[in-house]
């Protein structure tokens, strides 16, 4: 099972950001991937941005898969470059995919969108 969610961020106390996912369930045997859209409003220039894809599984830490950028998909461990992908469509969607999906894959994936700025 894949659960998502909706996270709101204050930058500055100025601009709020807004990533918003629908809920994903996949029973195992019917899909063998899946596609899940992270929502980003309020992130300027959305195409430069950097946005960051976790896996959750209860009583672990949340584990870091990727973040995808201006021009690419940096994974945290090698190997995840067969299993999961993301890209980024418009103006606003990112989206993540998990290729070969197997019980060993169950958990919640979350999106995450990290503002830097220089003081």
């Amino acid at each position: 099972v894949f659960v998502l969610f909706s996270l709101s961020l204050s930058l500055d106390g100025q601009v709020q950001v807004f990533l918003k996912q629908r809920e994903v369930s996949i029973t195992r045997g019917h899909k063998t991937s899946t596609s899940m859209d992270c929502i980003a409003e309020g992130i300027p220039h959305f195409q430069y941005a950097f946005i960051h894809w976790y896996r959750h599984v209860p009583s672990k830490a949340p584990e870091h898969i990727l973040y995808i950028g201006p021009s690419a998909v940096s994974y945290s461990n090698n190997s995840y470059s067969k299993k999961y992908s993301s890209s980024k469509k418009g103006t606003n969607i990112c989206t993540f995919t998990i290729n070969d999906i197997n019980p060993n894959d169950e958990g919640a994936y979350y999106c995450a969108f990290w503002h830097f700025h220089r003081i």
